[in-house]
C-alpha cells in the first residue's frame, strides 16, 4: 500500500479507474481515458487500477461496482463515484481540483 500513497500524495489531482479487464463497461471506457489523459498532459494524471490485480486495495478502498473512478489530490480524496462517464464530464472533474 505505501505504493499507492505515494501515487496519490501529489500536486496535481490523480484520476483512479478501478476496472476489470473481463467487464465491457470497462473496456468500453479505455479509449475515454486515454482521451482524458490527453487533454489534461501535465495537469493532472490517469491510472488504471485492475481490481482483479489488485484486490486488497479495492477492497480496502471499498470498491464495489467498476467501472469506479476516484479522484485524489495531496493524498486526499476530493470525489468518487461508479460507472461509465463520459470524457468532457472527467476533464472538468480534474480541473476543479488544479
Amino acid at each position: 500500500m505505501s505504493k499507492f500513497g505515494e501515487l496519490i500524495d501529489t500536486r496535481v489531482p490523480v484520476l483512479l479507474n478501478f476496472y476489470s479487464e473481463t467487464d465491457k463497461v470497462c473496456q468500453e471506457m479505455s479509449p475515454i481515458l486515454r482521451e482524458v489523459a490527453t487533454t489534461l498532459g501535465d495537469t493532472g494524471r490517469v491510472i488504471k487500477i485492475d481490481v482483479d490485480k489488485n484486490k486488497e486495495l479495492a477492497e480496502a478502498l471499498r470498491v464495489r461496482d467498476i467501472p469506479t473512478f476516484i479522484i485524489y489530490k495531496n493524498g486526499e480524496m476530493k470525489w468518487r463515484q461508479s460507472g461509465e462517464q463520459d470524457s468532457r464530464t472527467l476533464v472538468d472533474l480534474v480541473n476543479e481540483y488544479l
